[in-house]
C-alpha cells in the first residue's frame, strides 16, 4: 500500500492551520512560492523558513533560518528541499516543539530513511505528493 493510501490527505490539508514552509520562496513561478500562496489564499497561515531568505516576509511573516526557530504549534511541515538535503533538516525537525502533526514531501521528493525516521517519532509523513494539487484533488476548499 502507498503512503497517500494509508493517510488521510484530505483531513491532513483541511487541519493544515499552520503551515512551515522549508525553502520557501520570493519568485512567484517557483512551486516553493505558488504552492504555499495556495494554502495561504486557502485560510492557512504560511510561516517560511529559508536560511538565505532571512531578514526578508513572506506571507507577512519573517522568514526564519531554521524550524526550531519556530516559537508555535505547526500543524504541517511543507518541505521543498532536494532529497539528499533532507538528513540535514532532521535534528531542526526534532528540535521542534511540540513536533509537527506531518511533514509533507512536495512532489518528486523522496526519502524512505528521512522518513521513517520521523515516524519514529510519530509524525506523519507524506512523500511525493503536492499539497496544492491534492488540495484541489480532494476538494478542500477552505483550510481551518
Amino acid at each position: 500500500m502507498s503512503e497517500p493510501e494509508r493517510v488521510d490527505l484530505r483531513d491532513i490539508i483541511a487541519h493544515a492551520r499552520v503551515v512551515a514552509v522549508l525553502g520557501a520562496h520570493p519568485e512567484p513561478t517557483r512551486p516553493a512560492f505558488y504552492v504555499p500562496q495556495d494554502l495561504h489564499d486557502a485560510g492557512a497561515r504560511i510561516l517560511p523558513v529559508n536560511a538565505q531568505r532571512t531578514g526578508e516576509t513572506l506571507w507577512g511573516e519573517p522568514v526564519r533560518a531554521t524550524l526550531a526557530e519556530l516559537s508555535e504549534p505547526v500543524d504541517v511541515v511543507d518541505v521543498f528541499r532536494r532529497a539528499e538535503h533532507l538528513p540535514g533538516h532532521l535534528d531542526d525537525l526534532r528540535a521542534m516543539r511540540p513536533p509537527p502533526r506531518v511533514v509533507w514531501l512536495q512532489s518528486g521528493i523522496e526519502h524512505e530513511a528521512f522518513a521513517q525516521a520521523l515516524r519514529d517519532t510519530g509524525i506523519t509523513v507524506v512523500q511525493n505528493r503536492c499539497m496544492l494539487a491534492e488540495r484541489r484533488r480532494l476538494r478542500v476548499e477552505h483550510i481551518g
